[in-house]
């Protein structure tokens, strides 16, 4: 079922302590036990696992459970054992599971949702269970009663979701690259911003409810961080991923976030650092260096009888630019640029050695992850995605372990 990894690394990089196999089909959810060696995972094949590892150093499912149909996401809430499992066909079903992870009854099974659930979350505080899913909507039920408390739909599929608990605030991604933050009530809601700046579909959010920052990956790269207690607009962009982001996580205490990407791709941000918020890019009709046309410009084409070029922006100033005017490239990483972008030929100039120095380092997952959870108490972090296999790391040699400061995850 599971193989154990022995091998220790002589730099600092994720040490693959686990790798659970024996899902016929991808595995979209896979979560750490706090305060135990286990791991839940639900999946396309219709089962929820609950896997614990044995004194041979291996994982066994100790709960095998099939549903009727495929399972999408999950929520899982360790204090109260009761987990909430969203599924294919709209709806969303709970779960008690046995204080020795043996036995699992069913509790509820709610008709949140006309299409796939996407993303989902449990608030015992108002004993709520929220969703987003493909039939373009959010919606919140009352987890005492089983009813709908109340619906909201979008343009597009809402791919992903995060709640804030105390506020009763949701942010809910969608596949059109927006985000709508919702003050939500029993039985209305309101809706108060939406946020744009990706130019992909939204795969993941994150927020961190005691910095209040929200932080997105989508099909774009790129992950945004959004300055949400700040109340200024103020946004930094992080471009370091060559596939979609797929899986956020903010730690508070070592102020850095982990992203991991489709290709396997894993990042660890250096967040306790200054960081300059990228430029809005300018337009117009001409090269803002050389003030040559842009293809588009006839005027200025016909009265020069020269051909128009075409239109690039430099990643330092915003300001759009000709070939010619911006040939070369560099790393800025204050700017969250970690690979080398355009940028103008002036500001190529200005970019000194130390402003190239990384502020994250980049490793290999070697599997497709769609989804990541972490134990910052235990510096443990898995991943799963649609190879069917579910890897357990050791994160401690590159983030750390916070398990000195007392943190222990909700």
């Amino acid at each position: 079922m599971a193989a154990e990894i022995h091998s220790r690394p002589q730099t600092a990089r994720p040490v693959l302590l686990n790798k659970i196999e024996g899902h016929s089909d991808a595995v979209n959810t896979a979560v750490l036990i706090p305060k135990e060696d286990g791991v839940i995972t639900v999946s396309e094949d219709r089962t929820i696992r609950v896997w614990l590892k044995r004194d041979s150093g291996q994982y066994w499912p100790s709960i095998y459970h099939t549903v009727s149909s495929p399972c999408s996401c999950m929520s899982y809430h360790h204090d109260s054992r009761r987990i909430f499992i969203g599924q294919d066909n709209g709806a969303v079903v709970e779960f008690l599971i046995s204080e020795d992870f043996n036995k699992m009854n069913h509790v509820k099974t709610y008709p949140a949702h006309q299409n796939r659930v996407s993303d989902m979350v449990f608030s015992l505080e108002s004993e709520w269970v929220v969703s987003t899913g493909h039939d373009k909507s959010v919606s919140w039920m009352c987890t005492q009663s089983g009813s709908m408390l109340g619906r909201h739909y979008f343009t597009s599929w809402a791919s992903c979701l995060q709640y804030d608990h105390e506020t009763q605030h949701a942010f809910v991604g969608d596949y059109s690259g927006q985000i709508t933050l919702l003050k939500l009530e029993k039985q209305t809601y309101s809706i108060i911003t939406t946020l744009k700046g990706h130019e992909g579909s939204i795969g993941v959010l994150w927020w961190d409810p005691a910095q209040r920052l929200l932080f997105s990956g989508a099909s774009d790269h790129s992950i945004i961080m959004w300055d949400i207690g700040g109340r200024k607009g103020r946004t930094l962009l992080l471009q370091g991923h060559h596939e979609r982001v797929q899986a956020l996580r903010y730690l508070q205490f070592t102020r850095q976030l982990l992203s991991c990407s489709a290709d396997g791709g894993i990042a660890v941000w250096n967040m306790d650092t200054q960081r300059e918020e990228a430029p809005q890019w300018l337009d117009s009709d001409s090269c803002q260096k050389c003030e040559q046309p842009f293809f588009w410009n006839i005027k200025q084409m016909w009265d020069t009888k020269t051909l128009g070029l075409r239109q690039h922006h430099c990643r330092k100033c915003g300001k759009a630019v000709c070939g010619k005017c911006s040939s070369k490239r560099s790393t800025f990483p204050i700017m969250g640029f970690e690979f080398p972008v355009r940028v103008c030929d002036a500001c190529f100039d200005t970019i000194k050695e130390e402003d190239r120095t990384p502020l994250a380092t980049f490793h290999e997952g070697k599997h497709n992850i769609a989804h990541m959870d972490m134990d910052p108490s235990r510096g443990l972090m898995v991943t799963c995605g649609s190879d069917r296999i579910v890897k357990i790391w050791d994160m401690t040699q590159v983030v750390g372990s916070s398990l000195a400061t007392g943190f222990s995850p909700r």
